[in-house]
């Protein structure tokens, strides 16, 4: 039996790989698929209401405009914030390459020696590159969005069939608990993106506030990132910090007022971050914090951006699954925030 069993999850270990393996070679087609079933999770509620009032392929339309208008506006201020940097820093570059080469040369007259892969990869020329690919990669996203289009219209003409065919006696008794999970996993997810959008639509106004208040330039660039930057738990924050600072270093040439800036940034995140919106999301989407940040970066290895924005609600619907069979529940268990795990909830 101890043989059997062993087998069992050896091979479901391959499985599992394998399958890992062709998300990640056939990523232009899994990445917008998955962020396609996500948006239709979202949106499927809505859809259903206005079906109740417009004819079903007018209340089709209203809603892919709707969707779509968010995904384009959400996508367009993350290119247009670090398009704006990006501009910035290629005519201001001489002052970063002054600043660090004058950092450069106190910390070896104290002894701290840079010199070596440091160096040789973080100069000015790295950052203003490292800035305009990150625009370059959001600005590339048009086939990305056409293909959840397609997914999403095709997607939303399918939901109710797809229901009517899971609750047939052929596909019980998994039909039953497919249904289940997927109305557990749409009404977390709607409440995860509701309050993840307030969070971020707040950090994005106090954080431009704070700009304006404290002089640093391009305050309308630095709101625009940590509202699109916010919605990737614990990445999106760091990189909406850090580059801000850097840049203050440039524009103040003082690294009090960086620190400053730094420490500003960081007090709004926690507060909005860690103090809100764990309580207005609630127990229910407790999770743990080990699993979230190895989500957003497990799936921005596999799929970029993109797999970055979903990598959490990936994780939430993994959970659910894992809920609501007898033998994986114990992995919904340690993934989630408590001891205890209500698959109902």
């Amino acid at each position: 039996m101890t043989g059997t069993g062993g087998g069992r999850m050896g091979v479901s270990l391959v499985a599992g790989i394998l399958v890992l393996a062709l998300f990640y070679v056939a990523q232009s087609i899994f990445a917008p698929l998955i962020f396609s079933l996500m948006v239709i999770a979202l949106v499927w509620p809505c859809q259903a209401i206005l079906e109740r009032r417009l004819p079903r392929l007018l209340a089709l339309l209203v809603t892919l405009v709707v969707t779509m208008s968010v995904i384009i506006a959400i996508g367009s201020s993350v290119a247009w914030g670090f398009g704006k940097l990006g501009h910035w820093l290629f005519l201001n570059a001489d002052r970063f390459q002054a600043i660090y080469v004058d950092w450069t040369d106190w910390l070896e007259e104290h002894g701290i020696a840079i010199a070596g892969p440091l160096a040789d990869r973080f100069d000015v020329t790295w950052l203003v590159g490292f800035v305009q690919s990150m625009a370059g990669r959001v600005n590339s996203f048009a086939g990305f969005a056409l293909l959840v289009f397609i997914f999403v219209m095709l997607g939303l003409l399918e939901v109710e069939d797809f229901n009517r065919r899971l609750r047939v006696p052929a596909a019980q008794p998994y039909g039953e608990r497919i249904l289940t999970a997927n109305r557990i996993v749409g009404a977390k997810l709607r409440r995860f993106m509701v309050v993840r959008t307030f969070a971020s639509i707040l950090t994005g106004i106090v954080v431009w506030i704070f700009a304006l208040v404290a002089g640093l330039e391009l305050a309308g660039a630095w709101g625009a990132i940590a509202f699109a930057l916010n919605y990737i738990p614990f990445l999106g924050p760091f990189v909406a910090t850090a580059l801000p600072t850097l840049f203050a270093i440039a524009q103040f040439d003082s690294w009090q007022m960086a620190a400053v800036v730094f420490l500003s940034l960081n007090v709004i995140q926690f507060i909005i971050g860690s103090y809100l919106e764990p309580r207005l999301t609630g127990a229910s989407l407790a999770i743990s914090p080990f699993a979230v940040i190895f989500a957003v970066f497990f799936w921005s290895f596999m799929w970029g951006i993109s797999g970055a924005f979903i990598g959490v609600p990936i994780l939430i619907a993994f959970i659910v699954y894992c809920a609501g069979v007898p033998s994986s529940r114990w992995i919904a268990v340690l993934l989630s925030g408590g001891s205890k795990l209500d698959p109902d909830s």
